[in-house]
């Protein structure tokens, strides 16, 4: 696909970073498989992958997790 936001390039399979913030709790989530702009690095998520993310995010927050930094495992 061409990326959305330069429209200069076709995305690439490749690995990203994802960050969350709520309240006091930071979780960086890192080796996130994903589609990435190899012009200007903006990265696409699958929906099943944005779904592990926010579930582990909000399980992360429950527990009271304040900073936490994890590898992506589709088992999360």
């Amino acid at each position: 696909m061409i990326c959305l936001i330069c429209r200069q390039a076709e995305t690439l399979d490749g690995l990203t970073s994802v960050q969350f913030e709520r309240g006091e709790m930071k979780l960086t989530v890192n080796n996130v498989p994903a589609r990435v702009c190899p012009n200007c690095g903006e990265a696409y998520v699958d929906e099943d992958v944005a779904v592990k993310l926010l579930q582990e995010a909000d399980e992360k927050y429950q527990a009271g997790t304040l900073d936490v930094v994890l590898d992506f495992d589709m088992s999360f």
